[in-house]
This record gives structure tokens, sequence and C-alpha cells, in this order.
């Protein structure tokens, strides 16, 4: 699976790109609003190699995208999606970039690229995101997009020994055609 932007190729998260998905991943900053922070650069080699699906929408699986800039070849970021178990029509995404590359409006871009293959290409219904309270920069992005907030869950995820919050976004095939066009 391969899309591209105007300056982004998003493609699957192999090896090649270990190196950099730990340079970010690793970084208290980047992912001070995530659940999974790698301690070591086999942390992310292991994850690429057992925590990837190995086939793009397949059902009960997460896939993992390299966010690329077409300019350098640099890896900047990553995107997931969450093929939801017992439901091929909703989806999950997730995204995190490097914080050198943050407020240029990559994620934006890999995110509306990401929408359209979802919802026009895979007929996909409905795409939901998983956003920490606090992240008010996800959240902003989230709602420029057209997405809109339907629960907020008190304490419930534990990150690093922490109860956290978590608020739900989602937007429907039907709203992203409206808003995208």
């Amino acid at each position: 699976m391969k899309l591209e932007t105007k300056r982004l190729v998003l493609e699957k998260l192999e090896m090649k790109h270990a190196e950099a998905f730990y340079s970010y991943r690793s970084d208290g900053e980047t992912n001070k609003y995530q659940g999974w922070i790698p301690y070591a650069l086999e942390d992310c080699q292991h994850f690429i190699k057992n925590r990837i699906a190995k086939k793009f929408n397949e059902t009960g699986t997460w896939y993992q995208l390299a966010i690329v800039l077409h300019s350098t070849n640099e890896m900047i970021g990553d995107l997931g999606i969450h093929f939801i178990e017992g439901d091929d029509q909703q989806i999950e995404i997730g995204c995190t970039i490097n914080k050198e590359y943050h407020a240029k409006g990559y994620a934006k871009e890999a995110i509306i690229a990401t929408m359209n293959h979802l919802f026009c290409e895979l007929k996909k219904h409905r795409v939901i995101a998983s956003v920490d309270p606090k992240n008010t920069a996800s959240i902003k992005l989230m709602e420029k997009l057209g997405f809109r907030k339907e629960a907020h869950f008190k304490e419930s995820i534990l990150i690093n020994e922490r109860w956290v919050d978590d608020v739900i976004y989602a937007i429907l095939a039907s709203e992203w055609t409206a808003t995208n066009d």
C-alpha cells in the first residue's frame, strides 16, 4: 500500500525505517500523549516485525504507514490504521510526527490522503481517532478535518502507570465527502 501527496509518500513501515522510527518515537516530547514509547532500537524492530499487519485492510489488525518527505526521502512520522475486529466498515487512525516537523501541515496532509483512500477507494463507513484531551494540537486538527467529539472517557487508559482520559473523535464517509469535495 502506497499513497502519494504533493509533499509526502505514505508507504508500509518496514525495517528500512526502523532507525528513523526510533529517533522520534523514543523522544518524550514527541510521544507525551502516546501509550507506546520504545526504549531501544530493538523495540522498534520488534514492533515492525511482529505488530504490523502483513496485508492492508485486514480486519482485526493494525497497519502502519511511514510518512516520508518526497524532497529528501526522510521519514518524518507514521500513521497507524486499525481495521477494527469484527467490523470491516469502521477504522481507527492515529498519527505521530517527529517534533521537528510539527506545525507544517504534514499530519493533515497525510491524514487527508489516508481518509480519501479509506472512504473513496475502500468505501469504509466511519473513521475514529482516540486523542488525549491534553493534546490540543491533535484536537484542533481533528476538528479542522471535520471530525466531531463523540465521547470523553475518564481515566480509561493506563499509560506509563498513570490512568489518563481518552477523547474519541469520529467522522462518517458522508460527512467527509461533504466537507472535502
